[in-house]
Parts: C-alpha cells; sequence; structure tokens
C-alpha cells in the first residue's frame, strides 16, 4: 500500500512570501537543494495581471491582507514513490485543476527528499490564495481590500468564506480526501503500479494537530 496522506494548513498576514519562496526552494531556501532533496516541478497560475511573479503576489498579499486575516490555504500530499517525476507532475496538475481551477491564485512545489529508508519521501505543497478571482482589475492593495457586495469593482476580491460547522467542516475535508484517493489510484493504474493509496476515516485528524480548515467548499473567516 502506498503512502496516502493529506494535511490542511493556513497562513497568516507576514507568512505567505516566506512560504512561497520555501516551497519554491528560492532566496534563503536554495541551499536545501545542496543536501540531496531534489525539487521536482514547480507551477503557479491565476495571477493578477499585476503580479509579474508568484513571490510579487504573495508579498502583496502580506503587505496588504488585514491584520488578523489568512494569507493563504495549503495541502500538503504525499505522492506515491511508484510514480516516476513526470508522473507525479501530471497527477498535481491534474489535482489542481480539479480543486482550484480558475477561481484561485495558486502555487505549488514538488519536493522530494530522503526519506529514513533511504528512499525518497514526494510531496507536494499547494498553497492558494481565497481571494475569487472574479474578473474584475484591482490592483494590489485594492485586491485585498474589504469585499463591496454591492459594487465589486470598488472593494477587494471576495473571500470564499462559507462560516460552516466545523463537522460540516470535517465532512468535507473527508470527501476531499477520498476524491484524492480515486484520483491518485487512478493515475497509478494508469502507469500500471499495483500499489494504491488509502485514506482511511479514522485518519483525517491526527491526534494533537488543529482541526483542519481549508478546502475550496468549507472556508472559515479570517
Amino acid at each position: 500500500m502506498a503512502i496516502g496522506r493529506l494535511s490542511m494548513k493556513v497562513g497568516g498576514k507576514g507568512k505567505a512570501c516566506a512560504h512561497s519562496n520555501y516551497i519554491e526552494r528560492q532566496g534563503k531556501y536554495a541551499h536545501r537543494l545542496e543536501t540531496g532533496e531534489r525539487l521536482v516541478a514547480t507551477g503557479s497560475g491565476n495571477m493578477p495581471e499585476w503580479a509579474q511573479s508568484s513571490s510579487q503576489f504573495w508579498k502583496a498579499a502580506d503587505e496588504h491582507e488585514r491584520a488578523n486575516g489568512t494569507t493563504y490555504r495549503e495541502m500538503e500530499i504525499a505522492l506515491p514513490r511508484e510514480l516516476d517525476d513526470k508522473q507525479k507532475e501530471k497527477l498535481v496538475r491534474e489535482w489542481v485543476k480539479q480543486e482550484i481551477g480558475q477561481k484561485h491564485a495558486y502555487t505549488w512545489a514538488i519536493h522530494s527528499p530522503k526519506a529514513s529508508d533511504g528512499g525518497e519521501q514526494p510531496h507536494v505543497h499547494l498553497m492558494f490564495s481565497e481571494r475569487v478571482m472574479d474578473g474584475h482589475e484591482r490592483g494590489p492593495e485594492q485586491f485585498f481590500k474589504r469585499y463591496n457586495s454591492k459594487t465589486p469593482e470598488k472593494g477587494g476580491a471576495k473571500k470564499a468564506n462559507t462560516g460552516k460547522h466545523p463537522l460540516e467542516r470535517k465532512e468535507e475535508l473527508k470527501d476531499l480526501r477520498h476524491r484524492w484517493e480515486v484520483m491518485c489510484n487512478r493515475h497509478l493504474r494508469a502507469a500500471e503500479c499495483r500499489e494504491r493509496v488509502s485514506l482511511k476515516p479514522n485518519n483525517e485528524i491526527r491526534q494533537g494537530e488543529p482541526e483542519p480548515k481549508m478546502l475550496p467548499s468549507e472556508w472559515q473567516r479570517g
């Protein structure tokens, strides 16, 4: 059985740019690639016109998001060793297309560090903004302002918050993990691998972890 793991994280104001540099192994994090770790692939998308790079977008989020706001949400997902690099990248790109689509700015990166058994431990970081891309042009400062429901073009981009009950969010997290299991196993079958991943319900929240709170359909206020 291949490793199955999907964890959820949230980033506050001042954390986004550093985290994007971390997952893309840029700046002070570039040295990590000299220790045997591999950066398999990276990608980003749905960026506003003013963002010439993913770092520029996340820096603006840190600067202009309100003090108690969230700047990004992140999925961290284990990838099967049984897939080669191109197959892993294909799986991730299909996942991003399905779960993020055209609605949110995002950045992802596949890491493959050494594992304790001598093999590799491939996984993907997928961070994305909860601000919805609605077609209105906004500068970086306006983009992160509060949404104006009466005249959307005058306010910031809307956050996809739903204010759902924690139990409902937990159920939706189960659905997200199930979708990953289905897609991942389909890619394993296509690669003619006998291994399969499994994300069992009783492993949804590991003891001591905060309750997962990020799913495109289960936003919290932030």
